[in-house]
Formats: C-alpha cells, structure tokens, sequence
C-alpha cells in the first residue's frame, strides 16, 4: 500500500465561479469528510493528485496549512469528460488501524483451455474490507485452463491477511463463455438463402 504525501490548503470560496479560479491556478476543489467531523473543504496541486490517483485506493497524507496532517483515501473523484482533468475530488478521512470498505482491481492471468473461449469479468472490482493503511492495490486470479461454463466466485479468491470480502461469498467475479460458433452463423446463413430463393 502506498502513501504519498500532499500539501492542502484549506479553501474559503465556494461555487462555481471559485471552483473554475482555482483549476486555473492547475489546482483541484477537494472535500474532506468522515468521522462525524464537518467536512473540510481544500485545494490541491492539480498534478500531484492526479499522479497520485493512478494507484487505486492510494492512501494520502495531507499535510494542511503546514498545521495538521490527516490520512485519507478517494472516495469519489470527478474528471472533465473531454479532457479528463480532474474537476473535484471528494476523500474520507481514515486513522491507522481502522477498517474501511473499498474496491479493488481484479486481474486476470494464464491462458483459458483451448478453444477460443472468452473471459468475461462480471465484477472489475472486488469490494473488500481492509485496514486503512493495508488496502491492497488489486488482487491476481489464475484462469489457467479454464473451459467454457467455468466461473470464479468472490470465495475462490485468495485475499492477503486482514483483509475480508465486502461482498457475497456466491458472487460471480470472472466466467468463461463459450466461443459462438462460425458454423452455426454460417447453417443460418445458408437456411436464409435456400427460404429467400423458396
């Protein structure tokens, strides 16, 4: 799990007008919550942020008006559907220690049975309850060999220590699919030839 540090400072304007000023500045309109506190609301480094988001569930040390360091994680995070800036970002306030329910990237590694069969991810992402400061970044499953009709439950995947499934056991995460056919397209193709010419 990384951590990466980030200055913030603590924002007083508000509105659209505000939000446009500062991502002029290249910086981003973000909101703190959690623990029943009131929400804070700051800017960050437009650059900064964004490189840090590139690691999913990134835990970050905000160091605030050099006055207060808080642990956070992104909760909610808002880009330019065009330019994929990003225009807000919303993050919860987490301790060390604390469990907290998130997403994880599920991979997918080794080579399905022959056949020309196709792996179709149901779920992308794994809800997981992890300590704060211990969130894996994605979790690996083996699909060697798998044959058409196979499934992987949320079960079957090993998780690192501490870390629990947020979701039903039952959950279908990855299945194969059995290749359509070329014959069969071509069978129907040819039964709607011969009916045309009836």
């Amino acid at each position: 799990m990384s951590e990466v540090k980030l200055a913030a400072e603590t924002r007083t304007e508000f509105g659209k007008g505000a939000a446009r000023r500062i991502r002029r500045d290249s910086k981003v309109p973000v909101v703190l919550y959690g623990h029943n506190t009131e929400p804070v609301h700051l800017t960050l480094d437009g650059h900064a942020l964004l490189l840090a988001l590139r690691t999913p569930n990134v835990l970050i040390s905000l160091d605030i008006d050099g006055k207060t360091n808080e642990l956070a994680i992104p909760k909610a995070v808002q880009r330019d559907a065009i330019k994929g800036f990003l225009e807000h970002v919303d993050l919860l306030l987490v301790k060390r220690g604390e469990k907290v329910t998130v997403e994880i990237p599920v991979h997918a590694e080794g080579e399905l049975a022959p056949g020309g069969n196709l792996l179709e991810h149901v779920l992308n992402t794994l809800p997981v309850e992890a300590e704060a400061t211990h969130i894996p970044e994605a979790v690996t499953v083996s699909v060697e060999g798998l044959e058409a009709g196979a499934s992987v439950l949320a079960k079957d995947i090993a998780l690192p220590s501490g870390v629990t499934l947020a979701v039903e056991e039952d959950a279908v995460v990855l299945q194969v699919l059995q290749a359509q056919a070329e014959e069969a397209v071509e069978g129907e193709e040819a039964a709607e030839g011969e009916a045309a010419e009836a």
